[in-house]
Parts: structure tokens; C-alpha cells; sequence
């Protein structure tokens, strides 16, 4: 298991985001990755990808039923 480093955490909660004791307390770990821009989740699809998709993936015509 990996600890955590409550120090390095509590200093870029309380003076970085400028968060109030309760507000950091009341965070998950998580959440506080997500605020600190620590989590590795992809960025948001720009409109180059949507329109790649969109050529990869053509919406087919409904029949007329």
C-alpha cells in the first residue's frame, strides 16, 4: 500500500486551492487528485476526433417504414 502525503496534500489544499480546514477534511483523496489536476483521465474529445468518428462511423439513413 502507498501512504499518502498528508503534508504535501494539506499544503496544496489549504494554501494552493485555498481551501478551509472543513472544506479539505471533508474531501476524498480523490477528489482532491481531481482539484489538484493529479489524475490521469483523458482530455475532453475535440472536434477533430468527433468529426474522425463521424467519417469512421457515418450514421446510416432509418427506412422508411
Amino acid at each position: 500500500m502507498i501512504g499518502l502525503d498528508w503534508p504535501g496534500l494539506m499544503r496544496a489544499g489549504l494554501h494552493g486551492l485555498r481551501l478551509t480546514p472543513r472544506e479539505f477534511w471533508a474531501l476524498t483523496p480523490a477528489e482532491l487528485q481531481v482539484m489538484l489536476g493529479l489524475t490521469k483521465a483523458n482530455a475532453p474529445m475535440g472536434r477533430d476526433r468527433l468529426d474522425e468518428l463521424q467519417r469512421s462511423f457515418p450514421d446510416k439513413p432509418k427506412d422508411n417504414e
